[in-house]
């Protein structure tokens, strides 16, 4: 592992590294988050990665990576066969960005991984993210925390469900979702058999949408861990909907 988070390492420093990554045969994770590598930096290791073949962790959160950039990423990705875990948070890929990253997963074979928290990805963005989820068989883990997504955006994700077989840990935390989205939800999980978490912190769901999600439960047991912290439900709501569905409460976090 090499840890260089924090580091001003530029665009220069990122040509330095990518340079040693192309004919590196031991090192299986890097972390170069916080380093203002933008566009060029990606460019070099982008380059790197098409050569690349014992990289597994990539983080390159925090790095002023825009639409340009993750077009590179996407290309890189089509024809990289070792990366499993991408973490690209803190970034601003956008809607745009999200379509290249789409396509990408589309073909991609290896990645498990993939963190794409706080980049203003929107509904729109996430419809391309959920389009590649319906044929991706292989991504595992997925973070979408506080990218504007909204209930257009859950439903998107929720009609992906329905034929995704793989994914077992979806973040939606911070996204503006309330109780319309978990009636996406509760229809999604009646029939899904893989996702095992699924956090919905921090959102706009109240006592009506957690009983929505509670029903699905009774159905649904392969999901264990649903998180519904910071919401808009109260100590009252949580002993009401005790008395409903005291065993599908077990495991739900408020």
């Amino acid at each position: 592992m090499l840890h260089l988070n924090c580091n001003s390492i530029g665009n220069e420093g990122a040509q330095y590294l990518a340079n040693a990554l192309k004919n590196n045969i031991s090192l299986t994770t890097l972390i170069i988050s916080r380093n203002q590598i933008g566009l060029e930096g990606t460019r070099y290791f982008t380059n790197a990665l098409r050569n690349n073949t014992t990289l597994k962790i990539l983080d390159l959160a925090h790095n002023r990576i825009d639409n340009e950039s993750i077009q590179l990423i996407a290309n890189a990705l089509q024809n990289n066969t070792t990366l499993t875990t991408l973490h690209l948070g803190w970034n601003q890929i956008g809607t745009e960005g999200t379509r290249s990253l789409g396509n990408a997963l589309e073909t991609n074979s290896t990645l498990t991984t993939l963190d794409l928290n706080h980049n203003q990805i929107g509904a729109m963005g996430t419809q391309y993210l959920a389009k590649a989820l319906e044929c991706n068989i292989t991504l595992i883990t997925l973070d979408l925390t506080h990218n504007y997504i909204g209930n257009e955006g859950a439903r998107y994700l929720t009609d992906a469900l329905h034929n995704n077989r793989t994914l077992t840990m979806l973040n939606l935390a911070w996204n503006n979702i309330d109780n319309e989205a978990t009636q996406y939800f509760m229809n999604a999980l009646q029939n899904n058999t893989s996702l095992i978490n699924l956090d919905l912190t921090s959102n706009k769901i109240d006592v009506q949408g957690a009983h929505y999600l509670l029903n699905s439960l009774e159905n649904n047991k392969t999901l264990t861990n649903l998180n519904l912290a910071n919401n808009q439900i109260t100590i009252e709501d949580v002993q009401y909907l005790r008395n409903i569905s005291k065993d599908a409460l077990t495991r739900v976090q408020f």
